[in-house]
């Protein structure tokens, strides 16, 4: 990793060249550059959490003067409890998964290595066609105030095969430069090219570098929406990532209650400023009076507000103890569609027509989060597997889950080490995006001589196009 002030151009012209010897590296030095870099971090602790204490009492002044937002304080801060842990068993994770590009050394009798076999068919004798896994080639991540996201990045980019270019908020300076000395020290070591993992440093270079398509294949930017709308409305290059994370759980009347309200506790109290936290809370009316006091109670309890609509509010006054209903407030259609990053949840009730059947009900659910949910992650509460599976078909969203939490969308958690963010994209890669979704394909064809003009017509040969087995 290199700390760079170098021009947009020559950044992005240094990691395109980078890339073509990374993505034939072999695993073995791929992963022992990981665990470079996870020792340089583990003896670099002090350092990287003084710096981020440093950031953070900055960070903490602009949020007292309200020019930053307390859930970008959140995460800015590597003290939290389990985020600097988290961190570097990421890399470790990643360093133990399997290889995504392969290794085909064996078959081709080549000192190369490179590329899963996904597809394998016979075109005709001696003539076959593989697609082969490969690194997409240099990927520019855009980040604000997540100082982890310089491990997380290093790690899935190396162990891929792609170079990748680091840009990061003015919040968290301070940890970036301390991390990615520690990881450039780490590099060092290694036989991954320099350039491979760049850390810009020179201020008010985005907007260059999204124009650097010649040499840039994929934008991650990671942050608020207006970084996010910003990145997609300024670049040619392909954006991998989400805007909101707007996310919804809809409970059903055969929900096992005490189970509604853990689930929910930890969606939206777990990490309230996490993209994967809830924000809406749709229940069936048939479940008020059996489920949402016990959920608002607790939610209450930990000072979380509630936003109703009039159907939940009044069963919650006519249910809760005095002090807690004087709480409850009001929701407005413009609660629906907010990501609130705080504890803050919006309550709607699902109200199916009189004798209607209970898929009704569950599609007015799934109708309301297809229309007003950014589509990251939304659960469903319930005891049956046909609403539950109904539910995950129909609504279009990147996670979709049954009875857990919305907090599980997370690339750890799903066992890819880690993840360089969450996509609601509906092409390449969608949800966490680990090791599998930065890597692309590409088309091999083993021959001996055959061309076009030897097929086709009256008297040319055929296609056989048989489908081989993948070895």
């Amino acid at each position: 990793m290199s700390l760079t002030d170098s021009s947009p151009a020559h950044i992005a012209k240094a990691a395109s060249l980078a890339s073509r010897k990374l993505a034939i590296l072999p695993l073995a030095d791929r992963n022992n550059a990981l665990t470079a870099i996870h020792r340089s971090l583990r003896q670099a602790k002090d350092t990287i959490l003084d710096a981020n204490a440093r950031d953070l009492k900055l960070a903490s002044k602009a949020a007292d003067d309200g020019q930053l937002s307390q859930s970008v304080l959140k995460r800015l801060d590597l003290g939290r409890p389990g985020k600097w842990e988290d961190m570097l068993q990421g890399v470790l994770d990643v360093r133990d998964l399997e290889d995504p590009l392969g290794s085909m050394k064996a078959l081709y009798h080549s000192d190369i290595e490179f590329g899963n076999i996904t597809l394998k068919t016979l075109l005709d004798d001696g003539l076959t066609l593989e697609r082969i896994t490969c690194p997409i080639g240099v990927l520019l991540i855009i980040f604000e105030a997540r100082p982890e996201v310089i491990a997380n990045i290093a790690a899935l980019a190396v162990k891929s095969g792609n170079a990748a270019i680091l840009k990061g908020g003015k919040e968290s300076t301070a940890s970036f430069d301390a991390i990615s000395s520690a990881i450039s020290s780490a590099l060092t070591e290694t036989t991954v090219p320099n350039a491979s993992i760049q850390l810009v440093t020179t201020r008010d270079v985005i907007a260059s570098l999204l124009d650097c398509d010649k040499y840039i294949d994929l934008v991650i930017p990671r942050g608020s929406n207006e970084l996010v709308r910003y990145v997609k409305a300024n670049t040619r290059i392909p954006v991998l990532g989400h805007a909101d994370g707007l996310c919804n759980i809809y409970i059903h009347p055969d929900a096992e209650p005490d189970s509604c309200v853990r689930i929910l506790l930890d969606s939206k109290l777990g990490y309230p400023a996490a993209c994967n936290s809830v924000e809406t809370l749709l229940i069936h009316q048939e479940a008020l009076t059996s489920h949402l006091a016990a959920i608002a109670s607790a939610l209450l309890a930990n000072g979380c507000s509630l936003r109703c609509d009039s159907i939940s509010k009044a069963s919650l006054e006519s249910s809760l103890p005095a002090d807690k209903a004087a709480l409850l407030q009001e929701a407005v259609e413009e609660d629906y569609e907010t990501e609130f990053l705080s504890p803050i949840l919006a309550i709607k009730t699902v109200v199916p027509p009189a004798g209607a059947s209970s898929d009704i009900a569950l599609d007015l659910a799934v109708a309301h989060i297809n229309a007003h949910s950014s589509h990251h992650t939304d659960a469903v509460l319930t005891a049956s597997a046909s609403v539950a599976k109904r539910f995950q078909a129909s609504v279009d969203s990147a996670c979709v889950f049954w009875n857990t939490s919305t907090r599980m969308a997370d690339g750890m958690r799903f066992g890819f080490g880690t993840e360089v963010g969450i996509s609601t994209n509906k092409i390449h890669a969608r949800g966490p995006v680990g090791l599998e979704g930065l890597c692309i394909y590409k088309y091999a064809i083993n021959g001996n001589g055959q061309v076009v003009g030897d097929y086709g017509g009256m008297n040319g040969q055929k296609w056989k196009h048989e489908k081989l087995p993948i070895d």
